[in-house]
């Protein structure tokens, strides 16, 4: 199978070329890339006020009859006709009518899909493989986002540290959205600097929830009972549902789980990094504190969060109430 990068690699020869398939399908959960090569094959492929010749679906429940006919419609003054759907749910469920009609495609046509999740034996995806391209936009690695970040920084003349690098990072998560508009803050945070420090990354940049999540649990691992309470205290604050803090709660032990797991096995941190799906960096981060937890005891921790979510359905216990309870009985 391709990677990320090989198959971003292809459509960008197709647009070069101008030689472009009946058909592409990009999903994944990197909505960051998936929005700007939709937008580049949009660009490359019809006019902005061609309204004659594009169209657009999106949502399921789309007719498919209707996406036919238009597809069998010849273009208008254009070389192309081009039907956008987005998160239409083909790549999951059946649309047999649509799969079949892929083997029979016009030369004119141009089928673009934004998809979130494909199944790989769906009938559309294996069309969409023979007739055109399937890309996927997974999370990028910690090196690619460096990389990126520092491309961009050189552009506007700025430089940053590895370690502050790694602070941003874990501020912001691996989302790319999510870190081009943090970036987009420092940068107008240090206009007239050259350098990015760690005191402009903690002035702006603000905390993803699930980093939140991972500070509390520092603070429970250290025994702050304090700083654990407080920090759950600010995530309610912020309007987080106390369920969804317990999810995070019990996927962050999970995690600390599994990194202890892979470090007992002799595996190092770039193989953790790579098993478990966390950066580099965060592996480093994890390692110190699943050495202060038995193996046992961070499978009670994840079996808890589970008997805890099952006291709130119950009714036995209040939703705020139950993951601080939850929070007082490990930092104690």
């Amino acid at each position: 199978m391709k990677k990320t990068g090989d198959c971003m690699k292809s459509i960008n020869e197709d647009i070069k070329n101008q030689d472009y398939k009946k058909t592409y399908l990009l999903y994944g959960d990197e909505a960051y890339l998936k929005q700007q090569y939709k937008h580049k094959l949009l660009q490359a492929l019809v006019s902005a006020d061609d309204t004659m010749n594009f169209s657009r679906f999106e949502g399921k429940g789309i007719n498919v009859r209707e996406v036919i006919d238009l597809a069998e419609t010849m273009p208008f003054f254009s070389d192309r006709r081009v039907i956008l759907m987005e998160h239409t749910g083909f790549f999951k469920n059946k649309s047999e009518e649509l799969a079949d009609y892929m083997n029979n495609l016009p030369d004119y046509i141009c089928f673009l899909f934004v998809e979130d999740e494909v199944d790989k034996r769906n009938r559309m995806y294996k069309a969409v493989q023979k007739y055109g391209r399937a890309v996927e936009f997974s999370t990028q690695d910690e090196k690619t986002l460096m990389t990126w970040v520092l491309s961009i920084l050189k552009k506007e003349n700025k430089k940053i540290t590895r370690p502050d690098m790694e602070l941003f990072l874990g501020k912001t998560g691996t989302d790319m959205g999510n870190i081009e508009r943090e970036l987009d803050k420092l940068l107008a945070y240090t206009m007239g600097r050259d350098v990015i420090t760690s005191a402009d990354i903690e002035a702006v940049c603000t905390t993803q929830i699930t980093n939140r999540i991972f500070d509390m649990i520092r603070a429970v691992t250290e025994k702050r009972q304090r700083r654990a309470l407080d920090l759950y205290y600010d995530l309610l604050s912020l309007k987080e549902p106390p369920m969804r803090i317990l999810f995070l709660l019990a996927r962050q032990f999970n995690l600390l789980l599994q990194v202890k797991e892979l470090a007992a096995e002799g595996c190092d941190q770039a193989t953790i990094a790579k098993r478990t799906g966390l950066q580099n960096f965060v592996v480093r981060n994890y390692l110190p504190m699943a050495r202060k937890y038995e193996r046992e005891d961070l499978k009670k921790a994840v079996e808890d969060c589970v008997d805890t979510e099952e006291a709130v359905k119950t009714g036995r216990l209040t939703d705020v109430m139950s993951v601080e309870l939850l929070i007082i009985r490990y930092s104690s």
